[in-house]
């Protein structure tokens, strides 16, 4: 379902469907000024450069980098970085790379503190406090590259099709270079097919109600194989830690 109103009514969209896709037109209307000034933004994007491979993969891939880092936001108050933290998924979320705890490079406060990385916390917790209302958050954020090339096909959801096993998630495209396919598909609770759409452009979104709905990415390959080819995403997760107002 592609979302093409204001913050309010894709909130209202999300909480009928499960999930959204948001264009990059109107997702940039939505964020703050200052958030998508082309210095700013440029910022943000060029920090995805020389992330550091995720050395978790059961899989045995070397076609992720990834950086990590945890956010709260206490009822009312504004979000606030959290001390570190391993990331850890049951089992029965993350079939490949669950189980364990998973330390991630801290994505820096020179990025986190920037208007970019604010604006995306601002709108996020926005968007999902309309449907939820007013909760306390745990949220994090994961920049990923997954990369491809020749001899290498890149996987964004090596897990296949899942959930986070949080309450709602925000994957922003930052860049995507070189690169053909990944198409997004979410299911319902029966695993009946839902939506399709491919995140294109830079700001094209997905939103998702990680509790009504599954969500996947097929592989990406390079469309020249002798150019570096990548997919650079961020994507914030957000647990509610009070529940009295989840439905």
């Amino acid at each position: 379902m592609d979302v093409s109103l204001d913050s309010a009514a894709l909130a209202k969209s999300v909480e009928k469907e499960g999930y959204a896709f948001v264009p990059d037109s109107r997702f940039t209307v939505m964020l703050a000024l200052d958030a998508v000034q082309p210095r700013n933004w440029n910022d943000f994007a060029s920090s995805w450069t020389d992330m550091p491979l995720d050395t978790y993969m059961a899989d045995g891939g070397r076609y992720r980098r990834r950086r990590f880092g945890v956010f709260s936001a206490e009822v009312a108050r504004p979000i606030r970085r959290a001390p570190h933290q391993a990331h850890f998924q049951l089992r029965n979320y993350n079939t490949l790379n669950g189980g364990v705890e998973r330390w991630f490079e801290p994505i820096p406060e020179t990025v986190t503190n920037r208007p970019t990385f604010q604006g995306l916390l601002n709108l996020s917790r926005h968007l999902f406090e309309a449907i939820a209302g007013n909760v306390a958050w745990h949220i994090e954020a994961h920049q990923f590259r997954i990369e491809a090339g020749p001899a290498t096909v890149g996987m964004p959801t090596p897990e296949g099709i899942h959930r986070d096993g949080v309450d709602f998630v925000m994957v922003l495209m930052v860049k995507r270079h070189n690169i053909q396919q990944g198409t997004t598909t979410i299911l319902g609770n029966d695993r009946r097919e839902l939506g399709t759409f491919v995140l294109a452009r830079p700001r094209d979104a997905a939103i998702v109600d990680d509790r009504r709905v599954f969500h996947g990415v097929t592989p990406v390959m390079p469309l020249d194989p002798t150019q570096p080819a990548y997919r650079d995403v961020l994507v914030l997760t957000y647990r509610a830690l009070t529940n009295s107002n989840i439905a």
